[in-house]
């Protein structure tokens, strides 16, 4: 007799990559070997793009050449330019993504074409206009306008500059720029998965990429972030102990904590903590933060539970200026170095991904004309 099937695909090999790796165990995530605690800080975001897409973390040669890639690639092309504002009018957040994302795959000059080196140019213009998408749909409905990129400013620096509408501090940039290296990869998520399912039946970068965002778009996968912020803001800062225990209490889910991989703290949260203290003293009102290591407190003595990435991305962004709704977003600019990369590896040695299933219906039905049933 056959296996039970393992729900979810727990534990299932889905596919053979070099771009990352976890040690649940030990709480390690790795980018093609390195550990993710020796670039989050000391390696920039363009850095980490260039190591998962191209491979290898650049010389200075490599990223001024990467680097003038992503500026020409920050143009936004006809049918996305045409269509933000009806977009933003009418389509939540992560909607609007996946609609101009879908659209810019037919402004890209590359679109017929899976060679490799014009995937490698179609990541390059991706990982640039993601933060472009995202700053320009928030203008969009807010009535705002943005500056435009600044060429002599890295992604980060750029992105602060067009959400906030100001320069960003040199730290804060610092400090996103970490927040970009820790998402930009994590081995076989769901919406990575989604992307390598769409890659291998021979489809396009910018098709596989609007399934990673509509996958990314559910709250058990990029929107968790969003909830996080949510829960601190309807919690009482005088009572988060004892709110938390009567939610826990109630069988309710407290967002931000557990992941299926890690047995132990995920590495990415042991330095979102250190970000959001230091953000949140430096704003002269750390309460989110401080609430959050009280939730921390009590669901790791009451469930056992560590936080995962998501629980302290949230206080981060808030002290960063960036909208609530736009969490998940974000997410989404710094997955996109991931993603794509994930596509040029699919393609690079491909077949086709189809797992089976397993048939639990009726059978032997006898069929009857409509008059007889």
């Amino acid at each position: 007799m056959a296996d039970k099937p393992t729900k979810g695909l727990a534990d299932v090999v889905a596919a053979s990559t070099a771009l990352s790796d976890i040690d649940g165990q030990a709480g390690r995530l790795f980018y093609r070997g390195y550990d993710i605690h020796d670039l989050a800080g000391r390696t920039t975001f363009e850095e980490t793009a260039h190591l998962l897409q191209y491979g290898t973390l650049p010389t200075r040669e490599q990223l001024s050449t990467y680097g003038e890639e992503l500026v020409r690639g920050r143009t936004l092309g006809t049918l996305a330019e045409a269509n933000i504002a009806e977009i933003a009018e009418k389509q939540a957040p992560m909607e609007a993504l996946r609609t101009l994302v879908s659209l810019a795959g037919g402004d890209d000059p590359d679109k017929d074409t899976n060679a490799p080196e014009a995937n490698l140019r179609k990541a390059a213009r991706l990982t640039a206009q993601q933060p472009i998408l995202v700053a320009r749909y928030h203008a969009a409905r807010t009535g705002t306008t943005v500056p435009d990129p600044d060429p002599e400013l890295s992604v980060a620096a750029n992105f602060l500059l067009q959400i906030t509408g100001r320069t960003p501090g040199e730290r804060e940039v610092e400090i996103f720029d970490a927040c970009l290296v820790l998402h930009a990869d994590h081995t076989m998520n769901a919406s990575t998965f989604a992307a390598r399912v769409c890659a291998a039946t021979l489809s396009d970068m910018h098709s596989a990429v609007v399934a990673a965002i509509g996958t990314l778009k559910g709250p058990l996968h990029g929107g968790a972030n969003e909830q996080v912020m949510r829960t601190l803001e309807s919690l009482d800062a005088g009572s988060v102990a004892q709110a938390v225990r009567d939610r826990l209490s109630a069988g309710e889910k407290i967002m931000g904590f557990g992941h299926r991989v890690y047995k132990t703290e995920d590495p990415r949260a042991t330095h979102l903590r250190k970000m959001s203290q230091e953000l949140g003293e430096a704003s002269g009102d750390d309460t989110y933060y401080r609430m959050s290591k009280e939730m921390e407190e009590v669901v790791f003595e009451t469930k056992g539970l560590y936080p995962n990435v998501d629980f302290y991305a949230a206080t981060v962004y808030h002290y960063l200026g960036i909208p609530t709704d736009l969490f998940t977003p974000v997410f989404s600019v710094s997955r996109m170095s991931g993603w794509t990369a994930h596509v040029i590896e699919q393609h690079a040695d491909n077949r086709l991904i189809r797992p089976d299933s397993e048939y639990i219906g009726e059978r032997d039905q006898k069929w009857k004309p409509i008059s007889e049933r």
